[in-house]
């Protein structure tokens, strides 16, 4: 290749690579600034009662994958199916708590926000009120403590003041001495 043909080469092939770079970025930043697609649930209701019962139910029962999330915020497939049931057994004329009732049959007492007290949720109900008397038990035990202790420091320290008197008296018979030679240590 000549030095004519690069040189040639190399002036049509900069533009061709900047266009390219320039196409590339718009086509990105137009498929980035396309709005998320996501299905949204529909339902039709008979009555206004029920459809406020629905929105009740949904935001009230958990979603058992999501765990913090209701039904209605959730997006998974089992929270979709969730809110069909809920919706179908409203439209066949069951009350809010057969749902609720037939929900908990089905998932366990965790689709619900506050599962009753029985034997197998007893620990969540108590676990909050053993931690704080625990936690109140040892916040006094410790508080006791010092109080203890600094009545054994005070015998402590009578007999500690009688040693350092002693010692103090001692070290002012030998700075006398020493001062009477005038040597100083």
């Amino acid at each position: 290749m000549s030095k004519l043909s690069r040189r040639f080469s190399r002036l049509l092939l900069a533009p061709l690579l900047a266009l390219g770079v320039v196409v590339g970025g718009v086509g990105v930043t137009a498929i980035s600034a396309m709005p998320a697609v996501a299905a949204i649930d529909v339902y039709d209701f008979d009555s206004a009662e029920k459809e406020k019962a629905f929105r009740e139910l949904t935001m009230t029962l958990r979603c058992p994958k999501c765990q913090n999330n209701n039904i209605a915020d959730s997006n998974a497939e089992l929270a979709q199916d969730m809110r069909q049931k809920a919706y179908d057994m409203l439209s066949e004329g069951k009350s809010k708590q057969d749902v609720v009732d037939y929900m908990i049959a089905r998932y366990g007492n965790f689709v619900t926000y506050n599962p009753p007290i029985m034997a197998s949720t007893i620990i969540l109900w108590a676990a909050p009120v053993i931690f704080i008397v625990i936690g109140f038990t040892v916040l006094v035990m410790r508080s006791r403590k010092p109080s203890e202790a600094t009545s054994s420091n005070e015998e402590l320290e009578v007999d500690e003041q009688a040693r350092l008197k002693e010692l103090m008296a001692e070290m002012d018979k030998q700075d006398s001495s020493s001062n009477q030679s005038g040597k100083v240590k």
